[in-house]
Formats: C-alpha cells, structure tokens, sequence
C-alpha cells in the first residue's frame, strides 16, 4: 500500500462513508423530530422570513425533511408560507405569534442555531468503531517520507516520531528553545489516519460541539450527511496559556453549545503540552487531569450535571525547555518515548534559512547563504561563533524580505542580510554579551 489515498481513505474509511448516507426522512435521521422542530423555529424567528433551501445550508438537513417539519409546524399555527417558487426548497415561511412565542421559551433553554447535530449514541457507536484497534498501524514508506520531508536533521528523532505513530505511545520531547520541538511534532498528524466526527452531538437536547476549524483540517473526501466531517488526524497544541480549567467542557452561553477541552479534540491525534513548566498553575495538577483520559481513552463531561462519555484516544507529547525533572515518574509513564533536542548544527540550519528564503520566494545570491552560515561557524574558521536555533533561520529570512521592501530592492543582498541581522534581538544580545552572560539574560537570572 504505497498509494498515498490507500492509507488516507482505506477499506474501513469507505466502510463508514457508506454508513455516513444523507438522511432523507424523520425515520431515517438519529437525532428526535422534537429537536428538529425546535431547531428550525428558532431559525424562522431569527430570520423571520426565511427560504427552505437558506434552512437548508443553515442546519444540513435534507430538504424533505424540512419539508414534513415545515408542514407539522404549518399545521400547529407555528408558521406560514410567504411566497416563492413553485419548488419546495424555494418556498419562503414566516413565524407566527404562536411560534415565535414557543421559539422565545426554546431560546432560552438552549439558544443554539446551526448545523444540525448527531445523536450521542450514533456518535459514540460511529466512533467506537473508528477507534477500535487503531494502533499499531502499518504506516506506508510513502507516507513517512512525505510527512518528514521538511524536517531537516535529527534522524534520532524522525525515527521516534514514527515509533510513536506506530504504536500510539507518548513521548516526552526536550531541549533549547527555537530547536524545532512543536514543528516536528506537528508532522505526526500527517501519519495518523483521518478520522470521522460529527461537528456537534446532541446530548439530551443540550448540543456538544466537537470540531473546531483551528485544529480539524478537512479531508479531499467528505461523508455524504453533511452532519459529519472527515478530517486529518488532529494535532492539538496548548502551551503556557493552559489551565486545569482549560480542560474542561464548559457551556458558552453565547453559543448555546458546550465546548469541548484540548483532550476532546485531539480524539484520534496527538496532543502536545508545550512548554510545561511556565503555566501560571502547577504543571503537575495539569498533568494529573490527564490520567484517565489517557488510561481509558474515554473522558466523562458533565451536562447539565448530567456525565457523558467521550473518546479520547490521543497520543500524548510533553515538551519543554526546562530540565525534564520537572515532570513527575508516573506522568513520563504514559509519554514512556524521549526526543532530545540539541541546537543544530551551522549546516542544518543554513539548510532551513534557505528553504525560508524559497518558501518567501525570494531571490538571492549564494553570497548570501555564506554569509548566513559565519554567524555560526567557529571563530577560529572565521565566524561568529552565535548559538544557532532553527527559529533564527526562519526570522532572519521573513525580516530580511521585511527589510528588502522597506528598502525598495529587487533581492536580498548583503545589505539587507546584515540588516537583517543587526535587527533581530537574540542575536544582538549574543554579539554584544558573553555567552555565560546571554544565557543568564535568557533564563531571566539577572
């Protein structure tokens, strides 16, 4: 299975598309007709004129089911047709006083209007079946070579990354700042399989929502219900932002919908809590939130003091550029994996500066990569001797393209590369202290 589309839409993935048929009628569809009613008129009072096909687009439900909805409510007094064409998606409706009295009274239990949801059982059985036996996978070369064609070096470190593919095991991944820690964990995602997931689920009338555009990237192939969404495998981050409370689900009334925590989303990913040790709240307590999740792979949140479960079958990264004694034994137990960064070396990030420069499209001479490349070279062959971090290469070349427009060049030259240089605040500092004063400036011990 060399075939890149094999493994991101294999046999199981069809299997479920084909479970994944659009709902056409009220028996067909999981979630209650009660539900359905609700939710179309809170969209009828919103919208307070409003074409069946607008309906439509607004909750994802076919149009025959709006139809029958439509006309249940027509024949209560909660609606009317207004007008339109002679097609049913066409049809214009208007709430009446009835119905919008009744909507106001919905509102106020549960305000959300959107994309309809799934059913909580449908979800949990869909998901059941996704998460069954997902490790260990049998990852193609193809697939491997792709996702770390942009990692430059740390061939150590690659070889882990797909250990840990393989197996779903954590690790822990440490060292310097600016040495590539999120960036090369980020391209685990790339060689997990997607995963199916309703965008919301329905849990006693109240609505759970799971994905969130930020961190779910949506696959060339989608499931016909438009309910659910194919998605890449989730790479989750949370960084020095991160409280306790942060992985909760907690209710946004503005939404009207419950937010799933970091946990919940990265279900058939991976979630990496950077830089551990620099939250406001003990890393620890974080840490030990984390536990049964990562034993059961189910998590339970609670709506409206009701507890639901969830799927939270992740792989777990832990990084930082702390000593890595910050973290408990038994946390390292559940990410048992390590990656040890060191600073890379004058060549690796010469090889990064100019793949930023490519990316930039920029044009160049290779005077200009020489140059680049003294600022880390040893002194006695004639360099600068600078403490060199994958970050600088990245910096340098979006400020140098920054400098080459303010000065009005066609290209980066010399110039530019040295102002380049001179503007960017680490390697300043480097040139202008010792390196056992900038590291002390650095770790704030002066």
């Amino acid at each position: 299975m060399d075939n890149l589309g094999d493994y991101y839409h294999d046999k199981r993935m069809q299997k479920m598309f084909q479970l994944l048929e659009e709902p056409k009628s009220l028996d067909d569809i999981d979630i209650s007709e009660a539900f359905i009613k609700n939710l179309v008129l809170k969209i009828l009072s919103t919208y307070g004129i409003i074409k069946v096909n607008q309906i439509h687009e607004i909750t994802g439900l076919h149009t025959d089911i709006l139809e029958a909805v439509l006309h249940k409510l027509e024949k209560d007094d909660m609606c009317a047709q207004t007008g339109g064409g002679f097609l049913f998606p066409s049809v214009e409706f208007t709430i009446k006083k009835q119905g919008r009295e009744k909507a106001l009274q919905i509102m106020q239990e549960n305000p959300y209007i959107g994309i309809a949801p799934v059913a909580y059982d449908e979800y949990f059985t869909i998901m059941s079946a996704q998460v069954k036996g997902r490790f260990p996978l049998k990852i193609p070369e193809s697939v491997i070579k792709n996702a770390m064609i942009e990692i430059v070096g740390v061939e150590k470190a690659k070889k882990t990354l797909v250990a840990s593919s393989i197996g779903g095991k954590g690790f822990f991944i440490y060292g310097p700042p600016g040495t590539g820690k999120t960036f090369i964990t980020s391209k685990m995602s790339q060689m997990l399989p997607p995963i199916l997931m309703p965008k919301y689920i329905e849990f006693s009338g109240s609505v759970i929502q799971l994905f969130d555009p930020d961190f779910h990237h949506k696959s060339p192939e989608q499931p016909e219900d438009p309910r659910w969404v194919k998605v890449s495998a989730p790479f989750v981050f949370t960084g020095s932002e991160l409280t306790s409370e942060k992985l909760e689900t907690l209710f946004n009334p503005n939404k009207g919908v419950y937010e799933t925590s970091p946990i919940i989303k990265a279900n058939g990913g991976v979630l990496l809590l950077d830089d551990l040790g620099r939250q406001k709240e003990d890393h620890n307590i974080i840490l030990n939130r984390l536990i049964v999740p990562l034993e059961n792979k189910r998590d339970v949140i609670y709506i409206k003091g009701a507890p639901v479960i969830v799927h939270t079958q992740f792989i777990p990264v832990l990084s930082t550029n702390l000593d890595i004694n910050i973290v408990d034994e038994a946390h390292l137990r559940r990410a048992p994996m390590h990656i040890l960064l060191g600073p890379p070396s004058p060549d690796e990030i010469l090889e990064v500066f100019k793949r930023n420069l490519d990316q930039l499209h920029e044009e160049y001479d290779d005077s200009i990569l020489e140059r680049f490349k003294k600022v880390y070279i040893p002194i006695s062959e004639g360099g600068e001797q600078l403490k060199p971090t994958y970050a600088h290469a990245r910096d340098i070349a979006q400020i140098a393209q920054a400098v080459r427009i303010r000065n009005d060049e066609d290209k980066i030259t010399l110039d530019v590369l040295e102002e380049a240089l001179e503007e960017h605040i680490l390697i300043a500092l480097q040139r202008k202290y010792t390196p056992e004063l900038y590291e002390r400036i650095i770790n704030k011990k002066v």
